[in-house]
């Protein structure tokens, strides 16, 4: 049984998700439908990237993955497939599979070209939902794709290094439904650069010199429930992605806040970590 996931910005109030998955059901007789995201912010590709960058390899090779951000064909805007890590990713050439590679090649990659004379303000439903039932049925990307050797690339995900290395300037490239900040400063940067330093990480005016492991490690449980310093905690930790995040625990955006309304950062604010 084939396995189709779907990336989109559509959100769940309209039909457009509703209508992509009876598409994909009437096009292919056994499939399973995994739906990672579709409240990706619109147009954003740093975030669909992100998400989708640390959820397809869970999936088993072979699976089919649609992007509906930014899906539009347009003269800047290609339809196209890639074949990397043995996953399929169709989807717009506007940046994301660039970033969902991170630098690595892919197996292959092709320009759809089955549109003929298709007019389509819904590419997703008129063109995607085709190619990937072809490939479910075990369909050669020949078929429905011209070979290409490039496509567009973005390096939004890069951190700044200054020259001296004691110096690390991230942005903020996704804020979850917590309210915590995700940056683009990984584990492994930190530590490269870093290595055994001491540090301090500035977010607009607030500042942390310690990173934890867990959320519940910056909780001091031997103090009785009254005694602790739960509510507003703030913390930073590398997440399961490996990014740094700062996060206050047990956040709730709907009530008390998160993060992101509390230390006043948004989608690509800047955060700086200083080495000594």
């Amino acid at each position: 049984m084939s396995i189709i996931t779907l990336t989109t910005d559509f959100g769940i109030k309209d039909y457009a998700v509703g209508a992509v998955k009876a598409a994909l059901m009437t096009a292919v007789e056994s499939i399973q439908i995994v739906d990672i995201s579709h409240e990706v912010s619109p147009y954003n590709q740093t975030e669909c990237a992100y998400i989708l960058k640390n959820a397809y390899h869970v999936f088993p090779k072979g699976s089919i993955h649609i992007i509906g951000v930014e899906s539009e064909l347009t003269p800047e805007n290609q339809h196209i497939v890639v074949l990397f890590d043995g996953h399929y990713f169709i989807g717009g050439d506007n940046g994301i599979m660039s970033l969902i590679m991170d630098g690595l090649k892919p197996e292959k990659i092709v320009v759809i070209n089955i549109h003929n004379n298709v007019v389509s303000s819904f590419p997703v439903l008129d063109v995607f939902v085709h190619v990937a039932a072809h490939l479910a049925r075990k369909g050669q990307l020949e078929v429905i794709g011209r070979p290409i050797d490039q496509i567009k690339e973005l390096t939004e995900l890069n951190p700044v290094i200054n020259i001296q290395k004691n110096q690390i300037i991230g942005s903020v490239i996704y804020i979850d439904n917590y309210g915590n900040i995700v940056t683009n400063i990984t584990k492994k940067i930190f530590s490269e650069i870093g290595k055994t330093r001491s540090f301090t990480i500035y977010a607009r005016t607030v500042k942390f010199t310690k990173i934890y492991s867990t959320y519940s490690e910056a909780i001091d449980f031997s103090l009785p429930p009254s005694k602790r310093a739960e509510d507003g905690k703030k913390l930073a930790l590398f997440n399961a992605a490996g990014h740094l995040e700062l996060a206050i625990y047990k956040s709730n955006p709907k009530t008390v806040g998160g993060a992101t309304s509390l230390f006043g950062l948004e989608y690509r604010d800047s955060i700086t970590i200083i080495f000594d």
